[in-house]
């Protein structure tokens, strides 16, 4: 049981000084919206405190202080966790704030940058420009923070081309249950570095990030087809088209896609990391039923590009506003293609399926390339055999409908039932799902095991806990179908290489 809210109060004053603006606590002033700061309002939290360091030294202090308060401990960087787990997930959380880790340096010589574990994306982006025209993979909101972001996966447009944001880092500084600050990487400390690689949010506080860059591409070509007219049913043409064009193992990984299902219709979007005489050999226009011809912008610089990612999500989320939400994920593993008749099932279940909402997306992000270069044991990151990664995402009004859940939570069930190794489907730990019955298991499938035991040698009493983060080996049990609770066994299934 922890100690009492006073006691932690002044244990992590004592810890941080004189600074009041390093600490808040619920009987603050506008604690709840300045502090806390919910993301999705469908998962209320209360944490007990959310402080804002400024050294690894006192992050080291507050956990200790959470430690001997018997209070678990979550970082937050960007804060933008579907179900908030950067605040806990459950009640009576110490939360570290990264707010003050912002520093950032790059080696003129080895292009290796150094940067704090609550940089935001799009500070990133700036930052590794101005130091010499230097780019990394990452998602496309510029609000979310390096430090979930990277230890969890961090997937994104320029994947295809350089793997995940996690791919880059050569080293971190991490914070341990026990309150040691670590450096770890490929040869010091080298489980640590492999669980934070991710699944980092299980194991400390990462403070700082050393990552490997690569140059910024030169011209880039952004398309964009939207078919909006006549029913779903009538565009399912149009998705087998797509799959069937990125499905080819010779694609270019200068290729990046995504298509994305709205309450407007169908729209086929990407990035082609070259020239607009290499995009026009490509003979997209060709490739869908009707002709459709794309709507083009051609980017001469790096920044103008990212910046029109960030606005494209905006537009579909809201930016960084939170509100009330409902999300689900599935990664394809196994690079197996959506039958011809289920793609037909799923467009017409969206004619005929009440939404419960107007506001909601389907989207299916091309991956492969150099994300499953690498072999699935590498790091603690599972899902180096996807070929697209699915992501749902409902925003309702007030509150999200029970009719908005079923519409989603019937997507995944049509494509897992009919899709050739839906069985043992994952999920994406950075898209992440309450409801899922083992979450753990589909997050990081076979490396589980590896992490649990890693999990027992660095926070065996699970300090860094959230409601479906890694536990020590032996305490995690998951429910079996008739409801009896049992010990996970993670499936094992054949490794297969994807382009």
């Amino acid at each position: 049981m922890g100690s009492s809210q006073s006691t932690l109060d002044r244990s992590i004053k004592r810890a941080l000084g004189k600074d009041r603006d390093l600490y808040a606590f619920p009987g603050n002033p506008f604690y709840a919206l300045r502090d806390v700061k919910l993301y999705n309002q469908t998962y209320p939290v209360k944490p007990a405190a959310v402080v804002y360091p400024k050294t690894a030294a006192q992050v080291a202090a507050v956990i200790k202080c959470a430690v001997d308060a018997g209070r678990k401990v979550q970082a937050r960087s960007g804060g933008h966790s579907y179900a908030n787990y950067c605040l806990g997930g459950i009640d009576g959380a110490v939360v570290i704030d990264l707010k003050h880790f912002q520093h950032f340096s790059m080696d003129p010589e080895t292009f290796i940058a150094t940067a704090g574990g609550g940089t935001l994306l799009g500070n990133l982006t700036k930052k590794m420009h101005d130091a010499g025209h230097r780019a990394m993979a990452h998602g496309t909101c510029p609000q979310v923070g390096l430090g979930g972001h990277a230890t969890i996966g961090g997937l994104g447009p320029s994947s295809r081309l350089w793997g995940a944001a996690l791919d880059h880092i050569e080293e971190i500084e991490v914070v341990l249950a026990d309150s040691s600050i670590k450096r770890a990487s490929a040869t010091q400390n080298s489980d640590i570095f492999w669980a934070v690689k991710g699944a980092g949010a299980s194991f400390g506080v990462v403070t700082e990030f050393v990552l490997r860059t690569e140059k910024e591409p030169g011209e880039a070509v952004h398309f964009s087809y939207s078919f909006t007219i006549g029913t779903y049913a009538s565009m399912g043409v149009v998705f087998k088209a797509w799959q069937k064009f990125v499905a080819n193992p010779s694609l270019s990984r200068k290729f990046a896609s995504e298509a994305i299902i709205t309450e407007v219709g169908l729209i086929i979007s990407g990035t082609y990391y070259g020239s607009k005489k290499e995009y026009d050999a490509l003979e997209m226009d060709d490739r869908f039923p009707g002709h459709q011809k794309a709507k083009t912008i051609v980017f001469r610089d790096w920044l103008g590009l990212v910046a029109h990612w960030g606005e494209e999500v905006a537009l579909l989320l809201g930016g960084g506003l939170s509100g009330p939400l409902y999300t689900k994920s599935m990664t394809f593993n196994g690079c197996d293609l959506i039958p011809d008749s289920v793609i037909d099932s799923l467009f017409s279940y969206l004619d005929q399926v009440e939404k419960g909402t107007l506001i909601w997306f389907i989207i299916f992000d091309l991956a492969g390339g150099a994300v499953n270069d690498i072999a699935q044991d590498a790091t603690a990151y599972a899902h180096r055999d996807a070929l697209f990664y699915l992501q749902s995402y409902a925003v309702g009004v007030g509150k999200v409908a029970e009719k908005t859940k079923n519409f989603l939570r019937g997507v995944n069930t049509l494509l897992k039932d009919g899709t050739p190794g839906g069985d043992e489907f994952g999920a994406y730990a950075g898209y992440v799902d309450p409801e899922l019955p083992d979450g753990p298991l589909a997050y990081w499938r076979t490396n589980l095991p590896r992490l649990e035991q890693i999990k027992s040698m660095v926070d065996p009493d699970d300090v860094f806990h959230n409601p479906q983060s890694v536990e020590p080996a032996g305490s995690r049990e998951t429910p079996s179908p008739n409801g009896v609770l049992k010990k996970a066994k993670p499936k094992s299934r054949k490794r297969i290489f994807c382009f």
